[in-house]
């Protein structure tokens, strides 16, 4: 089995970009995402919500949902099915935690940097069982999991926006 750890960065409002998105909207943004994921992935057709509760210990929303992939774009952790089930777990206001079952995760992060920048990383563990380490196949699904990384992280940020635009957010 191969695992690639990985994880990708962007600036959520570089110079030029309109409207300045606030912290407030990013957030709202991502908890659209956990329902609605195929408005932010072009890969999802659908995505149905199985269950949701208010952790007692924190007092954060965790919703477990299957999302649906289109055929022949799945990840290597639905085993050939085109339905992935995921736990998503809030952790307001800057983190969505996303558990599928074989153990690949997904952490949707908003970070400030240095000089009070919003930034957006998308931090990832893809797991690949059946692939051996150092093959061919390997270094394929790490060039295409390096190009998805960027592509998520660069497609939230700009759905987002367009949602601010039409006044959804």
């Amino acid at each position: 089995m191969v695992t690639f750890n990985l994880s990708y960065t962007a600036p959520i409002n570089p110079a030029g970009s309109s409207p300045t998105l606030t912290q407030a909207q990013i957030w709202t943004g991502l908890q659209r995402k956990v329902r609605l994921p195929q408005e932010f992935v072009p890969i999802i057709k659908a995505c149905t919500i199985l269950s949701e509760e208010t952790l007692p210990e924190t007092g954060n929303l965790r919703v477990v949902r299957e999302a649906q992939f289109l055929p022949g774009s799945q990840p290597a952790c639905a085993d050939g099915e085109n339905r992935v089930r995921e736990v998503c777990t809030y952790l307001p206001p800057c983190k969505i935690e996303f558990a599928q079952p074989d153990g690949s995760s997904v952490e949707n992060v908003v970070s400030t940097g240095p000089d009070g920048e919003l930034l957006m990383t998308y931090v990832f563990e893809w797991r690949f069982p059946g692939v051996d380490e150092g093959s061919a196949e390997a270094k394929r699904l790490e060039e295409r999991s390096w190009k998805t990384a960027k592509i998520a992280v660069h497609g939230s940020i700009d759905t987002i926006r367009r949602l601010v635009k039409e006044g959804e957010i």
